[in-house]
């Protein structure tokens, strides 16, 4: 069954944001790529819970997404529009992870859906 594995948080000021839950929760952000894109880890090893990430924000009204991990990308997002939701960013490669597309629901809640695929090039 495909579960949350992930969220990313969109931010305007991406030193500000890290400052702030680094000062109320602790979490250790680790800069990746070159895009300003940061790693959050919330918590050790076999402790309960998700990291995800954190980003600019590239659009007004961009908020919390969560990523669910499915087997199959292209499956997925047929799924998603035969129910009546919406493609809004393709299936783009993650190199050395996998292969990401973002999606809108039937209420305009916009979500992620992450192939793991660590050969992704």
């Amino acid at each position: 069954m495909p579960r949350v594995i992930n969220f990313e948080l969109a931010a305007d000021d991406t030193t500000r944001a890290i400052q702030f839950y680094q000062s109320i929760f602790d979490w250790n952000f680790q800069q990746w790529g070159e895009d300003g894109y940061w790693l959050i880890t919330t918590g050790e090893g076999e402790e309960r819970g998700i990291n995800g990430g954190l980003g600019r924000r590239t659009e007004p009204g961009e908020f919390t997404t969560n990523i669910i991990d499915v087997p199959n990308i292209d499956e997925f997002v047929e799924k998603v529009v035969a129910n009546g939701g919406k493609l809004v960013v393709p299936k783009t490669v993650v190199r050395g992870i996998g292969h990401l597309a973002y999606c809108k629901d039937t209420e305009g809640n916009t979500f992620g859906m992450m192939q793991h695929d660590p050969s992704a090039a």
